[in-house]
C-alpha cells in the first residue's frame, strides 16, 4: 500500500472511533452545504425527483430535496465507520434483517444466487452482510486512482467479495460461478454503455436499464433477490432488507425483463426513498431527451 493510502487508512481507523450518530450528522451537513451551493449534484437530485415525484408543490420538493441532499452526506460519512472499523464492528450495526429465509432458501436450492443491489442505504455494509453468509463475486469497475484497490482490500479484510472485472472475461466468469450454484452481485441501475442495455421504464420514464442481469438468470436459472441496508434513525444502525424479484425479470424479451428489473428497483427504492442515490443521470442518454439540458451540460 502507498504511504500516502496508509495515511488515509489510518485516518480511517482514528474517525472509526467517532460514534455513528455523529459521523452521519456530519455527512448531512455536508449535503445541505452542497445544497445551499447549488451545482451539478444539487442540480441533478433536484431534476430526478420531480420525474419521481411529479405530484410534490414547490414546499414539499424543497423539503424532500433537503432531506435526499442530507441522506447523500451521510452515505458518504457513515463509509468512515464501515470501512475504518472493521468488518466485524460494522456488522454489530445491523440490528434487523427483513427477507433472510429467501436468501437461505436460494442458497440451499444450490442454483446460483443473483443479488441486484442498488445504489441505495449502505451498499458497503450489505457486502459485508452477504460475504458473511456466502463467498460472493461482484461486478466492478476499477477505480480511476489504481492505489485505491489496495485500500478497499486492506479495510474489507476477509469479508471482501471476490472482484470481478466488467468485461467479456469477467462476465463469462460470472455465467461460471452461477452455474456452478454460487452468489454474484450486481449494481442493478448502473447506467449501461450505449448500445448495451435497453430501454424500459423507471418511475414512469424510460431510463437506459442493464440487459446483463436478467440475461445471467435466463442462462443460468439462479434466483435473484434484490438487497439492500437501510440506515435508521439518529445513529441506531440498519436494517438488511432482502426481496423477491417481480415476475418476468428472467424473461427472454428483453423490454420485458428489464421492466421487471425496474420495479424490482423502484420498490426497494420505495422502501427507503430518501437514501437513494438520486444525484446520478439516471434518465439521459442517446437516444432519449435528456431532462437535465438546463443544466447546461451534455445529456
Amino acid at each position: 500500500m502507498r504511504p500516502d493510502i496508509y495515511l488515509i487508512y489510518l485516518g480511517l481507523r482514528l474517525l472509526a472511533l467517532l460514534p455513528l450518530r455523529v459521523l452521519q450528522g456530519i455527512g448531512a451537513g455536508f449535503g445541505r452545504l452542497l445544497l445551499w451551493r447549488g451545482g451539478r449534484t444539487a442540480h441533478h437530485t433536484a431534476v430526478n425527483l420531480r420525474i419521481a415525484r411529479p405530484a410534490l408543490d414547490e414546499a414539499a420538493h424543497a423539503a424532500l430535496l433537503r432531506e435526499v441532499m442530507a441522506e447523500s452526506g451521510k452515505s458518504i460519512s457513515e463509509i468512515v465507520k464501515v470501512w475504518g472499523g472493521g468488518a466485524e464492528r460494522a456488522l454489530a450495526l445491523v440490528c434487523e434483517v427483513r427477507g433472510e429465509q429467501l436468501l437461505d432458501a436460494a442458497l440451499a436450492a444450490g442454483k446460483g444466487v443473483l443479488i441486484a443491489a442498488p445504489h441505495l442505504g449502505c451498499w458497503e455494509l450489505l457486502n459485508y452482510w452477504l460475504c458473511r453468509k456466502t463467498p460472493m463475486a461482484i461486478l466492478y469497475r476499477p477505480p480511476r486512482i489504481a492505489a485505491i484497490e489496495g485500500l478497499l482490500r486492506k479495510v474489507r479484510g476477509a469479508l471482501a467479495p471476490e472482484q470481478v472485472r466488467a468485461d467479456g472475461a469477467g462476465v463469462r466468469a460470472l455465467y461460471k460461478r452461477l452455474a456452478a450454484g454460487g452468489t454474484v452481485g450486481i449494481l442493478p441501475d448502473q447506467k449501461p454503455r450505449a448500445g448495451e442495455g435497453q430501454f424500459a421504464p423507471f418511475f414512469g420514464r424510460d431510463a437506459l436499464t442493464m440487459v446483463l442481469l436478467p440475461r445471467l438468470a435466463a442462462r443460468t436459472g439462479a434466483t435473484v433477490l434484490f438487497a439492500f441496508a437501510e440506515r435508521l434513525g439518529a445513529g441506531a444502525g440498519y436494517r438488511i432488507h432482502l426481496r423477491e424479484a417481480p415476475p418476468g425479470i428472467a424473461d427472454a424479451d428483453a423490454p420485458v425483463a428489464c421492466a421487471a428489473l425496474n420495479r424490482g428497483v423502484q420498490d426497494c427504492v420505495e422502501l427507503a426513498f430518501a437514501q437513494y442515490q438520486w444525484q446520478y443521470k439516471r434518465w439521459s442518454a442517446v437516444g432519449l431527451v435528456s431532462p437535465y439540458d438546463d443544466e447546461g451540460g451534455p445529456g
